[in-house]
């Protein structure tokens, strides 16, 4: 692990980041994030159709809240017993497997004139550190065309059909194709001082914001340092054997060559006992590449920011905060301002 530098800011003046992705990977990296800038923007994905979301779009007609959900609950600033609240499933019923928190965002989305007012509002209500924002108000569906050109449509289809195909994903695309990206998301990603991807599902998670009018456009022409959290592991169903590299190159086949400077992969050796039963799974640790990437050149970042907890590997809030507010401090100059220092990319 790095050793800790001083930032040289507080939280209140910190830099802004702004972070794109969706799904668990996404709220735990904010967890760490808000400890080191209270300027932070989450920017996720509504592509989702399965579970207790999937079936309040179906019933209600509303975006998906579940990612929305975890990320506010990761921001919160209440009291653990609320945090435990919004995160309580039904065990029974007809809401069983359903979340509180998906319900509380479904009701506000009731009393709302749009999901995005909704979503402000809630994170209201839980004071949350930064911003949370849907990529798009559009209803929107995923679909995922594979090599040997078969294609399913729905997210919470392409685990299966993958397996059924036994074949890599091609690519895959929102329908309807480029639905109009909430102003706020565009205007975050512009005024940002670091831009982070991941981590998360990489075609069902990263992708889809991508997928979005003008969100790549708005990554590329930002000067922001621009950084990729990898994986830890390989995930079944959707990148089976895929390297560091491998990734890359489906995100800048989706958004663009170029669109980031700047990998950072985990260094932390799994255990072989954890990773045989991942192999029973179908995932394994993805392949860490220091150095410049030739295929990708993307400078590939190793840092020890994974955990074992319960048996799974995951990225450790804290370390992985910790390393990307060093990355950032590493490729920024001191500024004196009214408010003290602050910190600005030194090639800006």
């Amino acid at each position: 692990m790095m050793e800790q530098k001083d930032y040289s800011y507080s939280r209140v003046n910190g830099p802004k980041v702004a972070v794109i992705g969706g799904g668990h990977g996404l709220a735990n990296m904010l967890r760490g994030l808000k400890n080191h800038t209270e300027n932070l923007t989450a920017i996720v994905t509504v592509a989702d159709d399965g579970g207790g979301s999937g079936r309040l779009r179906e019933d209600l007609g509303m975006l998906p809240p579940g990612d929305i959900r975890n990320c506010m609950v990761a921001l919160a600033n209440t009291e653990p017993i609320m945090r435990e609240l919004l995160n309580y499933r039904f065990s029974e019923g007809e809401l069983a497997g359903q979340s509180f928190g998906n319900l509380f965002l479904a009701a506000m989305n009731g009393v709302s004139p749009s999901f995005d007012v909704a979503v402000q509002r809630m994170s209201q209500v839980l004071a949350i550190t930064g911003r949370v924002l849907p990529v798009t108000t559009a209803d929107v569906q995923l679909e995922a065309e594979f090599e040997n050109g078969a294609s399913v449509m729905g997210e919470s289809k392409i685990f299966r059909c993958k397996k059924e195909q036994d074949c890599r994903i091609r690519c895959v695309r929102l329908c309807p194709e480029k639905p109009r990206a909430l102003p706020e998301a565009l205007e975050a990603i512009r005024e940002a001082d670091m831009i982070v991807l991941g981590p998360g599902s990489l075609y069902t998670s990263i992708i889809p914001n991508l997928l979005v009018d003008g969100i790549p456009e708005a990554i590329h022409q930002s000067d922001a340092l621009k950084v990729y959290v990898c994986n830890v592991m390989t995930q079944d169903g959707e990148t089976e054997g895929y390297t560091v590299s491998d990734h890359i190159s489906a995100l800048f086949q989706h958004g663009g060559k170029g669109l980031f400077d700047v990998c950072l992969t985990n260094s932390m050796p799994v255990p072989r006992e954890i990773a045989e039963r991942y192999a029973l799974e179908g995932a394994e640790p993805i392949l860490c590449e220091e150095g410049i990437c030739p295929k990708t050149h993307v400078e590939i970042l190793c840092r020890h920011v994974a955990v074992i907890k319960d048996g799974f590997v995951r990225h450790e809030a804290a370390g992985l905060a910790r390393e990307l507010m060093q990355i950032y401090t590493d490729r920024a100059i001191r500024i004196a301002g009214e408010n003290g220092y602050r910190l600005e990319q030194k090639d800006r």
